[in-house]
C-alpha cells in the first residue's frame, strides 16, 4: 500500500515498477539478488520512492524486459516522483489519459464526482460516451478507444468496494446528446444505477439557481492511507491535486452541493419527470413528421 508521503507520481511509478515484476515472475528479492542490489532498494522503488541512479533504474528495466514506451514514461516519471501536484497535457495522442485515474480509483475508499454540463463519466452508457466523443471531436479510433476506456473505468471502480457519490446538474440531463434513442437508454441507465447501495446518484435542479460547482467538473478521491486528491479534466489538460489547501477548496463545493442537491428519492422523481417530457417531446415530434 502506498506510503503517507508518497505522490500521485510516484504511485503511479511505484505501481508500474510492480507490475513489471510481477509479468517478469520476479519478487523483489529475486530482481535485487539478480543485480547485485540490496532488496531495500527494490522495495523502495516499488513504494515510489528515489532512491536508485538512472542508470541503475535503466538496468532494472532492461532486466524487467520493459517496452520502449513504458521506458521512457518510467524514467521520466523517475526524476519527478517527489514533486506534487501533476498536470498532464492532453495534447500527447492519447484520446483519453486513464491510466494514472484508474490506478487511483482502483485503491480508493471514496469517490464523490460532480459533473454541470454533461452525465458524469461513470454512470455514462457507452452511445452516450461515443457521441460526446464525436463532438469534441475526436478520429473515430480515438473516441473508440475512450469509449472502450471508459466502460473498463466503470466496471472497475463501480464494483461495490468503494462509496461513489456523483453530483449532476439537471441541465446535464437535458442537453441532447446523440439523438432520442441514447438519451432514453442514457436516462433510464440512471435509474437503474441509482439503487445500486454503494452509488449515491444527486441532482442540482435549475430552478435552484446559481450554485456551488460552476467553475467546473472533478472528482475526490479519498483513501485509506493516504490524503485526499482531486482530479480536474479539462480541454488542455488533466491536473491531479495534491496540496490540501486547493483539495480543501473542493471539499467546501462538495459540502454545499450536499446541502443543495436534491436527496436520492427527488433525484429519482426528476429523473423520471425529464423521461416522460422527452418521451411525450418525441411524441409530437413523430405526429408533427406524419402529417
Amino acid at each position: 500500500m502506498p506510503l503517507l508521503r508518497s505522490t500521485v507520481r510516484g504511485r503511479e511509478f511505484g505501481d508500474a515498477i510492480r507490475a513489471l515484476l510481477r509479468a517478469a515472475g520476479l519478487t523483489n528479492r529475486a530482481a535485487a539478488e539478480l543485480l547485485g542490489w540490496q532488496e531495500a532498494k527494490v522495495s523502495e522503488l516499488v513504494n515510489g520512492k528515489e532512491g536508485v541512479t538512472d542508470v541503475e533504474l535503466a538496468t532494472l528495466l532492461g532486466l524487467l524486459r520493459t517496452p520502449p514506451d513504458e521506458f521512457d514514461h518510467l524514467m521520466a516519471l523517475h526524476h519527478d516522483a517527489h514533486i506534487r501536484d501533476w498536470l498532464q497535457p492532453t495534447g500527447s495522442g492519447m484520446a483519453d489519459r486513464v491510466r494514472t485515474l484508474r490506478e487511483h480509483e482502483k485503491i480508493a475508499s471514496e469517490i464523490d464526482g460532480w459533473s454541470m454540463n454533461v452525465v458524469h463519466g461513470l454512470v455514462q452508457v457507452p452511445d452516450y460516451t461515443w457521441h460526446l466523443a464525436l463532438a469534441k471531436p475526436l478520429p473515430e479510433p480515438d473516441a473508440r478507444a475512450l469509449t472502450e476506456n471508459r466502460v473498463v473505468r466503470q466496471t472497475a471502480v463501480l464494483d461495490g468496494n468503494r462509496k461513489v457519490t456523483i453530483y449532476m446538474h439537471e441541465q446535464a440531463l437535458r442537453l441532447p446528446v446523440g439523438n432520442a434513442s441514447v438519451m432514453a437508454e442514457q436516462l433510464h441507465h440512471l435509474l437503474r444505477m441509482s439503487v445500486r447501495p454503494y452509488l449515491t446518484i444527486r441532482l442540482v435542479p435549475t430552478a435552484f439557481g446559481p450554485r456551488a460547482g460552476l467553475a467546473g467538473d472533478f472528482d475526490r478521491l479519498k483513501f485509506k492511507k493516504i490524503p485526499a486528491i482531486v482530479y480536474v479534466e479539462s480541454e488542455g489538460a488533466n491536473v491531479f491535486l495534491e496540496d490540501q489547501v486547493s483539495v480543501g477548496r473542493y471539499d467546501t463545493v462538495l459540502r454545499s452541493l450536499e446541502r443543495t442537491a436534491l436527496d436520492e428519492v427527488q433525484t429519482r422523481k426528476l429523473i423520471t419527470d425529464i423521461i416522460g417530457e422527452e418521451t411525450r417531446d418525441d411524441q409530437v415530434a413523430q405526429e408533427q413528421l406524419q402529417r
